[in-house]
């Protein structure tokens, strides 16, 4: 150790041997550099910054080896042979490339250990090549372990180098291993110079000329150039492929516009174009994109401009420029910028299409059945207007479930769609409502349509679908004849679609204006009759029922009356169909039979009351509950009770009706056929279901008189009672003769006018005592 510190510090020129280390060290900084490059570079493009990086440090160590040599101060005069001297360059160089070439990518302590063992071998026979260019008067001998420990010096320092560079990261990647690698060469230099002895030959001294002072300048210019390029280009290098990444890996096209012509592209302006980012080098931009707004790739613009891009296979994309004047190659050009809005267009059109139409079957929905009225009304085009709607929806919907109910939608939109023009519009606005806008629809072409639709549906919904069997119903307005504004007409639409339903179902109905009167009357009864509910503005009468065997009371029937306020007494039969079809006569005939049973319950126990029920009540799930939770309420005995009902029950729905009467029954309610006779299946309801009373109709009873057909039906009403073990009850008896008859042909119970008007509770009160008495 001595001796090579003795031979640096006595024999050598201190400044060139900083000089050879700075050298050394921006060589083996330039090969990491390099080599760090080749990382990031694709196979295509590795092996040159290998070259490079083995060029930067066969150079770098070469100069180091060689400067440090100049600067040898020794007693002996020292001179080189340029042959072998280049052919010491080539060999390190050459020993590098494999070296770093043995790293792979991902340095492992093997490759690492493998690339030090080689480079060593390049430094140490690049310095004996080196040494053997020496021309000097004098025998050189060397000391062969000092030359071996100098040797595995420089071994396990670019051994340590490689590894630190595998291992770290950021510029400490760099420097370190290059501070590693600049100890490892002047290591073995100098301990290998300290085992280097020169024998001077006195002979030949005087012959020797030396002339190589002028090398030390040529070779640190020439090694400090040429890594100096090494490096810059690796920096730079780096700086323009990320850069280049960069703008390659944006989403949007770039491109350098020069003179009307494209001096420079990234890939994704390729790929929008459908073409390769070189073959746009020098095109006319306007060769591929036309701005929508007519002006020039390059005119001034407030806001981006959107394009259409037509690709060679027939696509087509769309897209927004965006044009921005920069400086390039010290020239001011333009920089346009191209994002494709394809799939942003797309989703906006689905995000619209989602908007304005109708999920299930695809159809315009309300939103866009809107929008194209107003346009039509801007623009006074007249058209015609037809509100359809499914008939047996519900009940397909309620038996098939929504399933089937989905396919009846889908089904029915295929079939309206089919059957009218282009230029009009169907839509669906509900759940089983669709609107049909007939653009110059006249009266006879929506006449026409109508009728096609309804024979379609007649023909595919009803035959095919068996059990899911839909009709249709459709009413029809025209704009501007059946209304001044589009609020009008659809109200006009409704309101004939109503009279089609009304009028049997399967039928087209023309917007009337009579009929509009009464449906709004109608409309205006539904909300004042919500409203009487809640004001207390209805009633119950009690009209007694009579023994015909000795005109004693035994019940009464108890009646709804409604006393409207303004207006005065409305008729039941004009209310409570409104009420069944609203549904408010669930609330207001648990209203009446509470009512009724809790003025009953302070009657004698002899007395019955009758209350009537709706088909509505009877249909809810809750009925039965209903009734039970009444009589435990009033203390009311169930054998008190007659539940009145009519054969439309039976037409409902029959089995679920049958069920509940049935339950009611079983508790010891009576139930009660009311108005027997009007039916169409009334035979058929006796055998169906065990009544406890039959009541006539008050029509055949104030007609028997004079008809003779209606006289046969009572006659036949209590024959059949008679047979079937069934107490009669005869309604509206108003005579004596009336009352005689019914008598004679064997009614059991009589009631009306004859024995007495529907009276108050307050009224009945003093009947009630004397038959208490």
């Amino acid at each position: 150790m001595f001796v090579v510190l003795e031979c640096v510090s006595q024999q050598h020129d201190a400044r060139l041997v900083l000089l050879a280390l700075l050298v050394g060290s921006l060589g083996c900084f330039t090969m990491f550099l390099s080599l760090d490059r080749s990382t990031d570079c694709l196979d295509s493009r590795r092996w040159f910054w290998i070259a490079v990086a083995s060029i930067a440090a066969g150079i770098g160590v070469w100069s180091t080896h060689f400067i440090a040599m100049l600067a040898y101060d020794g007693p002996t005069p020292l001179g080189v042979d340029p042959g072998l001297t280049i052919s010491s360059v080539v060999v390190a160089i050459l020993l590098f490339w494999g070296a770093l070439k043995s790293l792979g990518r991902e340095v492992t302590f093997k490759s690492g250990a493998l690339g030090g063992l080689i480079a060593a071998a390049g430094v140490a026979a690049m310095h004996f090549t080196g040494m053997a260019a020496v021309i000097a008067p004098a025998v050189v001998r060397y000391d062969l372990p000092m030359i071996c420990v100098g040797y595995l010096l420089v071994l396990l320092a670019f051994a340590a180098a490689f590894l630190a560079f595998g291992r770290l990261r950021g510029w400490t990647r760099l420097i370190l291993p290059a501070s590693l690698a600049v100890v490892g060469v002047a290591s073995l230099h100098f301990t290998a110079m300290s085992a280097t002895t020169l024998v001077p030959v006195p002979v030949e001294i005087t012959h020797f000329d030396q002339t190589s002072g002028w090398l030390v300048p040529a070779i640190v210019a020439a090694g400090l150039t040429l890594l100096a390029l090494g490096s810059g280009g690796a920096l730079l290098d780096r700086l323009l492929t990320d850069l280049r990444g960069i703008a390659d890996a944006t989403l949007e096209g770039l491109a350098i516009i020069s003179g009307d012509r494209i001096v420079e592209a990234n890939a994704q302006l390729g790929r929008l174009l459908g073409r390769s980012s070189s073959d746009l080098i020098g095109t006319d931009p306007a060769q591929w994109l036309a701005p929508s707004d007519g002006l020039p790739l390059d005119g001034p613009r407030a806001r981006p401009a959107e394009a259409l891009i037509r690709r060679e296979n027939g696509e087509e994309l769309v897209v927004e420029i965006a044009p921005h004047t920069v400086e390039y190659r010290g020239r001011p050009c333009q920089v346009l910028a191209v994002r494709d809005l394809t799939d942003r267009r797309r989703a906006e059109r689905q995000i619209e299409h989602l908007a304005t139409h109708d999920p299930l079957t695809g159809l315009p929905n309300r939103v866009k059945f809107s929008a194209v009225l107003e346009d039509l009304a801007l623009r006074n085009e007249s058209f015609a207007l037809l509100a359809l709607d499914l008939d047996r929806f519900k009940a397909v919907n309620d038996t098939f479930g929504h399933a089937a109910g989905d396919e009846v939608l889908c089904r029915a939109s295929g079939l309206l769609s089919m059957n009218v023009r282009d230029v009009d519009l169907v839509a669906r606005v509900g759940g089983d409502e669709f609107l049909i806008i007939q653009r110059g629809g006249t009266e006879a072409d929506a006449r026409q349509l109508a009728a096609e639709l309804l024979s379609e549906f007649a023909e595919e919904m009803n035959v095919g679908f068996g059990g899911m069997a839909v009709g249709a119903s459709i009413g029809i307005a025209l704009f501007p004849r059946d209304g001044a504004t589009l609020e009008e007409v659809r109200h006009h639409a409704d309101v004939a679609l109503y009279q089609a339903k009304q009028s049997g179902r399967g039928a087209a109905c023309f917007f009337d204006r009579d009929l509009d009167r009464v449906i709004r009357e109608r409309r205006k009864i539904e909300r004042d009759l919500e409203r009487a509910v809640s004001h207390d503005e209805l009633r119950l009468v009690y009209q007694p029922i009579v023994s015909t065997v000795d005109r004693r009371v035994t019940g009464y029937e108890a009646l709804l009356r409604w006393q409207h306020s303004p207006h005065g007494f409305v008729p039941p039969d004009k209310f409570i169909p409104i009420a069944e079809e609203t549904g408010s006569i669930i609330r207001i005939g648990e209203w009446a039979l509470r009512t009724a049973c809790t003025e009953a319950s302070c009657w004698p126990d002899e007395l019955q009351i009758a209350v009537n029920v709706s088909p509505i009540q009877i249909e809810s799930r809750d009925f039965t509950e209903t009734v039970e939770g009444v009589l435990a309420a009033t203390g009311l005995t169930p054998s008190r009770l007659e539940l009145e009902v009519t054969e439309s029950v039976m037409l409902r729905h029959s089995a679920s009706a049958l069920a509940t009467l049935q339950r009611l029954k079983d508790r010891g309610i009576r139930i009660v056929m009311d108005d027997f006779g009007t039916g169409y299946s009334s035979l058929s309801n006796l055998q169906a279901f065990p009544f406890d009373k039959i009541k006539i109709d008050r029509r055949f009873i104030g007609a028997m008189e004079q008809d003779e057909a209606a006289l046969s039906v009572v006659r036949a009403v209590v024959g059949l009672g008679t047979s079937l073990r069934l107490p009669i009850v005869a309604e509206g008896v108003e005579t004596e003769a009336q009352y005689a008859f019914i008598m004679r042909e064997g009614c059991a119970e009589a009631q009306g006018f004859l024995f007495g008007a529907p009276s108050t509770a307050i009224q009945v009160q003093p009947r009630l005592r004397l038959i208490g008495a």
